[in-house]
C-alpha cells in the first residue's frame, strides 16, 4: 500500500531503492506518528472537517495501534512502504471510509516532519538526563579524589601539576558547553510543523495552535514553507548536539586509555570491566574505552554527513530527505550507549594516591619553584633563567608544597560554582 497510490504500480526494484530500510526505521517513529495523528484526528472533529464520533473512533484505533507498537506487535510488511501506509491501513481495516479520512488537510510530508521533531524531542531530552548523570558522577569523582595529584601534560611532555580533581571536574564543565548544544537543537525541535502539508498549506479550515498545543510544542513553525525547509535543518542541529557531547567522551575515553597503561598507572578497574588477550595471559585491555572513542568519533562525522545530502537543495521536498533518518538515527542511539557504559565504568574507577612519588614527576614543580623566587623579589625573565641552568645542570631541588587559591586551579575547583552554571 503507498499513500500516493493511483491504480497503477512501480517496477520492484524501483521500489526496493526508493523505500531503503525505511520500514526498520519506521518501528522507531511509528509511536510518535502515531501521537501525531491522534491530535490531527482530534483537530479534523474540532474544526468540523469530520465527526466528533469518526474523531472519537480514529482515536481510539490509534490508541490500540500504540499498544501494538508499545507491545512490539506492530510490523510494516513489505507490501506497506512505510509507517504511514501501514497506520493508515489498518485504521481503513477497523473503520471503513472513517478510516480513510485520517489523511485530510496533511501529507506525508508534514506527517514526517512532526514524526521526527517529537522523536528527537523525546530523544534529546533522555540524552539531557544521560549527561547531566555524567555531570553529577564527575563532579562527585572530583569532591572524593581533589587532594590527590596527578602529571600535567602539554605536548605530551610533563608540564605542571594537576590534580584527580581538576581532571574529572574539567569534563564535568565541559559537558555544560555540550548541553548548551542540545537545549539549542531542542529548541529548534520543539516547533510544530503540522498542517504544513506538503510545504505550502492546505485549503481546508484546520487549527494549527490546536495541535501545537495538544502535541507539546512550545510554539509552531508558523510559515508553512520554512516548515518543510526545516527539514533536514532539525536533524543536523541534533546532530552537532550529540557531535559536541561526543567530542568530550571522546577525548575522556582517550585520556582514560592512555591512564590505564602501565607507562602511566594513574589510573584502574575491575578485572570485570576489562578484557583479555589470547595469547598474552597479562593483558587488561581498555576494550570498552576504545569503543568509546571510535564511536564518539563516527558520531563527529554524522553533522558534515547530513549537510552533504541536504546542502544545496532548493525550498520544498526532495527525496533526498529520506535518507537523513539513516544517518542520524544509528548516532542517537550510540551516544545514548556511549554515555550509559562511561557512567557505568567510571563508578568503578580506581585512583593511583602515590603518583609524583617517581622522581621522574619532580620537574612539574618547575613552574612553581620558579615562582617562589619571583615572589621574593627576583625579576621573571632572571628566574626562569636561573631555573633553567639548574634544571641543566641536575642541580634542580623541585618545591612541591604547592599552593594553588585562584578560581579554578587545583587548589580551588569552585566546583559549587560549576554546579550552578548546568542550572
Amino acid at each position: 500500500m503507498k499513500l500516493w497510490d493511483k491504480g497503477f504500480s512501480t517496477d520492484e526494484k524501483i521500489d526496493h531503492f526508493t523505500v531503503g530500510n525505511d520500514r526498520e526505521l519506521d518501528l522507531i517513529l511509528a509511536k510518535y506518528d502515531v501521537m501525531a495523528s491522534k491530535a490531527h484526528a482530534k483537530m479534523l472533529g474540532k474544526v468540523g472537517l469530520i465527526t466528533m464520533e469518526e474523531a472519537n473512533a480514529l482515536v481510539s484505533e490509534l490508541e490500540a495501534i500504540a499498544v501494538a507498537i508499545a507491545n512490539g506487535a506492530f510490523t510494516i510488511e513489505a507490501n506497506f512502504e512505510d509507517m504511514h501506509s501501514k497506520i493508515e491501513f489498518l485504521l481503513t481495516e477497523k473503520l471503513g471510509d472513517t478510516g480513510k479520512k485520517i489523511h485530510t488537510a496533511r501529507s506525508r510530508n508534514d506527517q514526517v516532519l512532526v514524526a521526527m521533531q517529537l522523536y528527537l524531542k523525546a530523544e534529546l531530552t533522555e540524552i539531557k538526563t544521560q549527561t547531566k548523570q555524567l555531570f553529577e558522577l564527575l563532579i562527585a569523582l572530583a569532591e572524593q579524589h581533589q587532594d590527590v595529584l596527578l602529571p600535567g601534560y602539554t605536548h605530551m611532555q610533563i608540564a605542571m601539576p594537576s590534580s584527580f580533581g581538576l581532571w574529572f571536574s574539567a569534563y564535568a564543565e565541559s559537558l555544560i558547553d555540550d548541553l548548551y548544544f542540545l537545549e539549542a537543537a531542542y529548541k529548534i525541535a520543539d516547533q510544530n510543523p503540522l498542517g504544513s502539508a506538503a510545504g505550502y498549506g492546505s485549503s481546508f479550515p484546520i487549527d494549527r495552535s490546536y495541535t501545537t498545543k495538544e502535541l507539546g510544542f512550545k510554539t509552531l513553525k508558523y510559515n508553512v514553507v520554512a516548515a518543510q525547509m526545516g527539514r533536514g535543518k532539525v536533524e543536523k542541529a541534533t546532530a552537532v548536539g550529540i557531535a559536541s557531547i561526543a567530542a568530550t567522551l571522546s577525548k575522556l575515553a582517550m585520556d582514560i586509555t592512555l591512564f590505564m597503561s602501565q607507562n602511566f598507572d594513574f589510573i584502574s578497574f575491575p578485572n570485570e570491566l576489562t578484557t583479555g588477550s589470547s595469547i598474552m595471559p597479562h593483558k587488561k585491555n581498555p576494550d570498552v574505552f576504545e569503543l568509546i572513542r571510535a564511536k564518539c568519533n563516527k558520531i563527529q562525522a554524522v553533522p558534515q554527513q547530513l549537510t552533504l545530502v541536504i546542502n544545496n537543495l532548493t525550498s520544498g521536498y526532495h527525496r533526498d530527505f529520506q535518507l537523513v533518518k539513516e544517518i542520524l538515527l544509528p548516532a542517537l542511539q550510540d551516544i545514548k550507549a556511549c554515555l550509559e557504559i562511561i557512567i557505568f565504568s567510571l563508578k568503578q574507577v580506581q585512583v593511583n594516591t602515590s603518583i609524583l612519588d617517581d622522581p621522574k614527576y619532580d620537574y612539574l614543580f618547575s613552574v612553581d619553584t620558579l615562582n617562589e623566587l619571583v615572589k621574593n623579589g627576583m625579576p621573571f625573565r632572571e628566574a626562569y633563567k636561573q631555573m633553567g641552568q639548574a634544571i641543566e645542570s641536575g642541580n634542580f631541588t623541585p618545591k612541591k608544597d604547592i599552593g594553588h587559591t585562584h578560581e579554578g586551579s587545583l587548589g580551588n575547583l569552585c566546583l559549587e560554582e560549576i554546579r550552578k552554571k548546568l542550572g
